[in-house]
């Protein structure tokens, strides 16, 4: 009889605690789902977060180079003012000694503005040559330019797009 009771007591009690368990447990289920859902968000923010830092930093480094090919052309370009500059002069210099040369009667005097000329001519056709390399230069960093400026766009854009999928985010929200 002893053992019949603590059967039907074992019986009860057990079915008592399996009502009870199975609450429990789709509560520990669901829990789990969401730590699951909160791991992998955690995951995605963090990717998407180093992914931003790197563009950051590629960003800068762009910017920099960017910067460096400014300089690089307000240099040419104040170069080029200067070497256009003593071409006019050097010019106005050669037909003014060449003018002068058809008045010069005494052959010393002669022979030394043909020398002066000379010199005027030469120097001439070097700020001459000069002024090509600096326009090619000059040229040449535009070009860089233009192209350095469509990555810094292209990255620009990159930032952007992650920047609205990081407010888009369900762990922004």
């Amino acid at each position: 009889m002893r053992w019949t009771i603590s059967l039907a007591m074992a019986l009860v009690f057990a079915g008592t605690a399996a009502g009870q368990s199975q609450p429990d447990s789709q509560g520990l289920e669901g829990i789990r789902g969401e730590i699951r859902q909160l791991r992998q968000d955690l995951r995605t923010l963090i990717g998407t977060a180093q992914r931003a830092q790197i563009l950051v930093s590629r960003l800068q480094a762009e910017e920099s180079v960017i910067k460096s090919l400014q300089d690089r052309i307000d240099s040419a370009r104040s170069k080029l003012t200067q070497i256009q500059s003593e071409e006019k002069n050097l010019a106005f210099e050669v037909k003014r000694n060449e003018g002068l040369l058809g008045d010069i009667d005494n052959p010393a005097k002669r022979k030394e503005t043909e020398e002066v000329l000379a010199r005027l001519k030469v120097a001439l056709e070097q700020r001459t040559n000069a002024e090509q390399e600096t326009q090619t230069r000059l040229t040449d960093s535009e070009e860089q330019l233009r192209i350095e400026q469509a990555k810094l766009g292209r990255l620009q854009d990159e930032l952007d797009r992650l920047d609205k999928t990081l407010q888009d985010s369900p762990v922004s929200k």
